[in-house]
């Protein structure tokens, strides 16, 4: 079994690395995997050695708290006519009567409904239809998210601003700022270190979750980001009430050993930062945000010939919808009446205008820029190809690249690792210092007490953890946009590794739009036709197809078929008025001991045809070379892949078509078994194997592939088989992909470089290493700010990646 779970408590990369190392240690757990961006888990598990309450237990021991996805939602509504008391209670009296719904509050000032609800057992739609029939007037607000932002900010402003005040009153007299002589340390140093210790503890408070989280972690021996954060701060505050508490006594020296401002800024710093790290993070996302937001909410539902305006939710397949002009399609369907022109770049990233007549498969969230049509329904809520598209994304910005498993690992020692440099530096000094192994002239506790802070804030593991996952989300994010949906982190770097790109022919390179163009036989072609049409009735296959549809166009009649068998990546054979009828590619004639006459070879796709095992003509089906096909391979060429094409058409026509695009190696009249072995036999030769086909009967080849591009739309984009899908049905698309592949990486390797160069820099600086020349230590809120930064830094380098074109 497979879950994803949303996780609070998770602040950087070390804990990331702890959750996925203790739960793959579970026995019955498969794969763990933690995304510290979008702060969600997937799990796979075997159901019959452990269960989701065992699961739980696991996470929660190690200080973490889970929430199931869509179980536990929170809602905000505002009503209207709330007018008292009275109102708030009776509100409240009918919310809390709705099965699943809890923790329900009315409040009378702000007018202000929230609850918590389970949305499998009630929606938000119930809910205010229920209020509404009981006299209430509702103004949608989904914005609890906006207003936990909001109280936060303000949390943000307020830290700031005690830790500006603190920063100024420690450091004012010093840097010959007007300080008034109430709390001037020389005049009144009780009050000085008193209005410091007061101004501290709102910022402490506001920040309080560093401490609650991080002493926890350290009592799990798993410390993180917020450990390092408590030590060095906490150490910071204590060792100043003790300064306030010796000022007491009369003992004034202390005021120049009180360390309130490095706390409380450093606080208030990595506070400020984190918000902005989460504003920033929050960018990354608006891919998957903006394809969201496509959702249609109305449409027009034809009833007989009244038109009613309804929810796009409330919609059924089979329901005639009218889709007016500059309306975008509510879901998935086929033109019934009129000719749709549509704005499909929502979707595909394509910006031309594609027309549609009726029959034809068109798309919810495209654009109507023609005139009135009429549409039926075929699919409706998950299985539209928007959700899937969105189900694809989410999963794939979840996932992990390989590269990111250089950070786990190290992020998984790093924040131990830390922790005892920071005690092994203190203890050195101080032992430097008190035994006079060198000369300096500074306070042993204050000195040894700044070198703890700084190393402890200074070496968080943010911007590690965050280095992969930011451009990750960004990049497949970027790719959803332009119609290309990349199903793992994964697959995204894998694609830069490649050497080897193999092409199938049909629907790849070719348009896939067969036709028939005649039939050539050394008899009378209507019987022939006749013989072949009756046996292709049976089959499933696009070219069989093709061969009824032109015997029924002429008005042949069918005959009776017995002993019907398909022959898979051969062909089909039966028996017609006790006539043995063959039918199919050369290798079933080969396999059958049946001789081609190849004077009867036909310039395209051919299907033989054999009667009572005598060759008797063959029929040529054509199929168009893409128009993009040649542009594109020529281009590829130039990145320096091999390019392999294979088919499992005549040897013939594929030369011809590998000839006319510039394709070298060529393998024709090939299964689809055989198409999976041609990419082993590259791969077996230490090739990385990109393989391109139509999703469908290329499936071996592209589960196979180390990177599987599928071409194709509708229940094409749900394949299992590929890593990537292509909307567009285009392979110009390619060229663009492996760009931005290319680009993914390249940003990735940036924000590691510099996250390592960060902290590989900063701890020496921190441990002391440059006091002997410069008789100064690093600052602890300069560390703060710092950190703070370089997580900044990485999210802001990974946004470069929404302007890729």
């Amino acid at each position: 079994m497979e879950k994803d779970y949303s996780l609070k408590g998770l602040k950087c990369q070390s804990c990331a690395t702890l959750l996925e190392k203790e739960l793959s240690r579970c026995e019955g757990v498969k794969k763990v995997q933690v995304n510290l961006v979008l702060e969600k888990l997937q799990i796979s598990f075997d159901e019959t050695q452990i269960d989701e309450v065992k699961i739980k237990e696991a996470i929660e021991k190690l200080g973490f708290e889970i929430i199931k996805k869509n179980l536990n939602k929170t809602a905000n509504l505002k009503i209207e006519n709330l007018h008292c008391q009275s109102c708030v209670k009776t509100v409240e009296k009918i919310v809390q009567k709705i099965e699943g719904i809890n923790d329900v509050n009315v409040d009378l000032m702000s007018k202000r409904l929230r609850f918590r609800y389970n949305d499998n057992l009630v929606s938000i739609k119930d809910i205010k239809n229920i209020l509404t029939k009981s006299g209430y007037q509702l103004l949608d607000e989904s914005s609890q998210q906006e207003e936990n932002k909001s109280e936060n900010k303000k949390g943000y402003i307020v830290q700031l601003f005690c830790a500006l005040l603190v920063f100024y009153i420690s450091m004012g007299t010093m840097l010959n700022f007007p300080v008034p002589s109430i709390i001037n340390p020389e005049i009144n140093p009780f009050n000085f270190a008193t209005v410091q210790f007061l101004l501290s503890i709102p910022v402490i408070y506001l920040g309080r979750e560093f401490y609650i989280n991080g002493v926890k972690k350290l009592t799990i021996n798993s410390p993180n980001m917020d450990s390092l954060i408590a030590l060095g701060t906490g150490a910071s505050f204590l060792y100043s009430i003790y300064g306030v508490f010796k000022i007491y006594l009369g003992d004034t020296h202390y005021v120049h050993n009180l360390y309130f401002e490095s706390g409380v800024v450093i606080i208030a710093l990595v506070s400020l930062g984190k918000y902005l790290e989460t504003i920033t993070k929050g960018k990354t996302s608006e891919a998957i945000k903006k394809i969201i937001g496509l959702k249609v909410r109305k449409a027009n539902l034809c009833l007989g010939d009244e038109i009613k305006e309804v929810e796009s939710e409330s919609v059924q397949v089979g329901d005639i919808l009218l889709v007016k002009t500059g309306e975008m399609v509510p879901t998935d369907g086929v033109v019934v009446e009129g000719v749709a022109v549509l704005d499909e770049s929502m979707l595909t990233g394509e910006s031309r205008e594609v027309k549609k007549e009726s029959g034809k498969k068109i798309y919810g969230a495209t654009l109507n820029k023609g005139k009135n049509f009429k549409m039926r329904v075929t699919e409706i809520g998950e299985n539209t190809i928007l959700s899937q598209i969105i189900h694809l994304v989410e999963n794939a910005q979840s996932s992990k690249a390989p590269i990111a498993k250089l950070a786990d690992t190290i992020s998984g020692y790093f924040v131990k690792g830390v922790i005892a440099i920071a005690i092994t530096s203190s203890i050195v000094w101080y032992i430097l210092l008190k035994f006079n192994i060198v000369d300096y002239d500074v306070e042993i506790a204050p000195f040894i007490l700044k070198v703890f802070i700084s190393i402890a804030v200074i070496a968080c593991p943010c911007s590690l953890g965050l280095a992969t996952p930011t451009a990750i989300i960004v990049g497949i994010g970027r790719g959803a946009q332009l119609g290309m949906l990349i199903k793992s982190g994964e697959g995204l770097e894998e694609l830069c590794k490649a050497d080897t790109i193999i092409f199938d022919k049909t629907g790849t390179i070719t348009e896939g739009k067969l036709k028939f163009e005649k039939i050539n036989s050394f008899s009378y072609d209507d019987e022939l036709l006749q013989y072949v049409g009756s046996l292709e009735q049976n089959s499933e296959h696009l070219i069989g197809k093709i061969i009824v549809e032109e015997m029924n166009k002429r008005g042949i009649s069918p005959k009776k078929v017995e002993n019907y068998e398909m022959l898979v990546g051969l062909g089909i054979e039966g028996v017609i008025e006790d006539k043995k009828i063959i039918v199919g590619n050369k290798r079933l004639m080969t396999k059958n001991g049946i001789d081609i006459d190849e004077s009867l070879d036909l310039d395209g796709i051919e299907v033989y045809i054999a009667i009572d095992n005598i060759y008797v003509g063959n029929i040529l089906i054509s199929d168009k070379i893409k128009d993009e096909s040649i542009e594109t391979i020529k281009e590829l060429k130039k990145t320096g892949l091999d390019i392999v094409m294979l088919s499992g058409d005549s040897r013939k026509n594929c030369e011809k078509i590998a000839k006319e695009v510039g394709i070298k190696t060529v393998f024709s009249e090939v299964s689809p078994e055989d198409k999976y072995l041609v990419v082993k036999e590259f791969q077996d030769k230490g090739r990385k194997v990109i393989m391109v086909g139509d999703g469908i009967n290329d499936s071996p080849a592209l589960a196979q592939a180390d990177i599987g591009i599928a071409i194709g739309e509708g229940t094409d984009i749900a394949l299992e088989s590929s890593d990537i899908i292509l909307i567009n049905k285009g392979i110009k698309d390619i060229v663009q992909l492996i760009r931005l592949s290319k680009k993914t990486l390249k940003i990735i390797k940036e924000n590691l470089f510099w996250a390592f160069i960060y902290n590989s820099l900063g701890i020496p600086i921190a441990c002391g290493i440059l006091y002997p020349f410069t008789k100064e230590l690093l600052n602890p809120m300069i560390a703060g700010g710092a950190m703070a930064l370089s997580s900044i830094s990485v999210v802001l380098n990974s946004l470069r990646l929404k302007n890729f074109k």
